[in-house]
């Protein structure tokens, strides 16, 4: 797919390396076995589980002996770069996200195989992240926030961009705050807004009230607590945490890539639901 070129800056996230100390605030992809400390690349792992890949299938393709892939699975060993890239290319998935040390090598703790990346702030993405995110969607597309009227603003197609994606069958679901909502007017004074979170709000939903009576797409307010905004696209999700006293630009944002079951994803994945089940249903 295409990337979007919206603009000139460079984005910067803190990927994870494949070592096992932690340095700098950064967190490694890879799990430490309880048998003699031995760290393991469970990304890879789950990958090859997940296409059904065992080691002698994934070394005939790559050109390796079948030990090597084994120590590159139970051992966190990283291939040169060139056989990385004919192993990811084998697999489908991005070299980065199986060996992030590949990337950037500075070493990390263990953390969840879901994080793909961590962001400083949301200030530091392109818009083009979260589009290029929307528009690989197939099944399913879910926005939680107050506001976020950055994306129709930088990118003002947007809403044709959510029709494209219903019209192939993605179920798309928004819920953006409500204004009159007493934790909406708190928000404001927590992050120094004041009124103005809540006037964002009502644009919010003046941008995404042509999409009223879509197939396929439905729209909702809410008066949660916002504790993160989410964008979801099927199996990839960007959280944009939220930070008392600083607005959500300025707040970290990870980007979690659904791994099996039970983890990271799925529970952000379910505190959307629930969020949902809250909502009022916008009236044309």
């Amino acid at each position: 797919m295409k990337t979007l070129a919206l603009g000139a800056r460079t984005v910067k996230p803190r990927t994870f390396a494949i070592t096992g100390r932690p340095e700098g605030g950064r967190t490694s992809l890879l799990a430490r076995s309880s048998e003699g400390g031995t760290v393991q690349n469970e990304r890879l792992r789950a990958v090859m589980a997940a296409g059904g890949w065992t080691h002698a299938g994934l070394a005939e393709v790559v050109g390796v002996d079948p030990k090597s892939v084994e120590r590159w699975v139970n051992l966190g060993r990283v291939p040169r770069r060139r056989t990385a890239l004919k192993a990811a290319e084998a697999l489908g998935e991005d070299i980065h996200a199986l060996w992030p040390a590949l990337r950037q090598a500075k070493a990390a703790r263990a953390v969840s195989p879901e994080l793909v990346a961590l962001y400083d702030q949301r200030a530091d993405l392109p818009v083009s992240v979260f589009v290029d995110l929307l528009a690989a969607a197939r099944e399913r597309i879910d926005v939680l926030v107050y506001a976020a009227v950055f994306l129709h603003e930088a990118y003002p197609r947007l809403n044709e961009l959510l029709k494209e994606r219903a019209a192939e069958g993605c179920a798309v679901r928004i819920a953006v705050g409500d204004a009159d909502s007493p934790n909406v007017q708190q928000r404001g004074r927590e992050e120094r807004f004041g009124h103005g979170i809540e006037t964002r709000c009502r644009l919010a939903l003046m941008h995404y009230r042509p999409l009223l009576g879509v197939h396929g797409i439905e729209l909702r307010t809410h008066g949660t607590t916002l504790y993160n905004s989410l964008y979801r696209a099927d199996d990839q999700l960007l959280v944009n945490a939220h930070v008392w006293g600083v607005n959500a630009y300025g707040a970290p944002v990870w980007h979690l890539r659904k791994d099996g079951s039970g983890g990271l994803f799925d529970t952000y994945a379910d505190s959307f639901d629930m969020v949902w089940a809250t909502g009022r249903p916008v009236e044309g």
